[in-house]
């Protein structure tokens, strides 16, 4: 049965479902506090608050800007966790390529297992730190768009990000709304990767006061060598 406030939640940011992908996000929902019984995936687990916690606020994000509907992409979400933006996305938009890249292998499969259940094609998960992902020749400027929702500082998670990153491509990072300070701290780390930041869109959950930003960097040059540094390096010593 679909939720009413979670379609119209959907609707609201111009997102429409089959009843295939509502019943797919139910089973993901059933996985999801199964799991995190016995693993720690996420301290949201009533059932409304995951629609629009983590199925709405992974959903937000403008995926005509990224080029998703001029061509098939290509997507990676860094630092995963549970699947969020990751999975979401591509329960919504199936074209998408997406690859899962998480440092727990205890997370990796329950990803696995959400995928295997859900019947979802053209999905992988990677298990790996962000920063030897991101020196993987398989990986490294491979994707259209890198994404995250992972808690770090923006100057880190630029340098965990922009190395997956074709030129041409965009890294979004889902930030809580007040994000203006780690914006100037971040603008080096952006230009010394090889991004710019292209615009930043401010916005409240739909039906609440919980403000949050979207800040599309899109890369206009491939990534030094230099980068990403060692594991550890980026989140102690954020490029400043």
């Amino acid at each position: 049965m679909i939720n009413e406030t979670f379609k119209n939640n959907l609707n609201s940011i111009g997102v429409e479902l089959t009843d295939r992908q509502y019943e797919q996000f139910d089973m993901y929902y059933k996985l999801l506090v199964e799991w995190n019984s016995f693993m720690n995936l996420t301290g949201i687990t009533d059932y409304e608050e995951v629609l629009l916690k983590h199925y709405v606020d992974s959903l937000v994000l403008d995926i005509e800007k990224i080029g998703h509907k001029k061509k098939e992409i290509s997507l990676i979400d860094v630092g995963t966790g549970a699947g969020f933006p990751g999975l979401p996305l591509k329960i919504a938009y199936p074209q998408i390529n997406v690859v899962l890249l998480d440092s727990l292998n205890k997370r990796v499969k329950f990803l696995n297992q959400v995928i295997e259940e859900l019947g979802l094609t053209g999905i992988e998960t990677v298990h790996s730190r962000a920063e030897d992902g991101g020196r993987n020749n398989d990986l490294r400027e491979h994707f259209d768009v890198s994404v995250s929702r992972a808690v770090a500082n923006l100057a880190t998670l630029v340098e965990y990000n922009l190395p997956f990153v074709k030129v041409g491509g965009y890294f979004v990072a889902y930030k809580s709304g007040d994000i203006d300070e780690e914006l100037v701290n971040a603008k080096k780390a952006v230009s010394v990767l090889g991004g710019t930041i292209e615009e930043v869109k401010k916005f409240q959950l739909p039906g609440t006061d919980i403000d949050r930003s979207l800040v599309y960097i899109k890369k206009i040059k491939p990534t030094s060598g230099k980068f990403p540094r060692k594991a550890g390096l980026p989140s102690k010593e954020p490029v400043a």
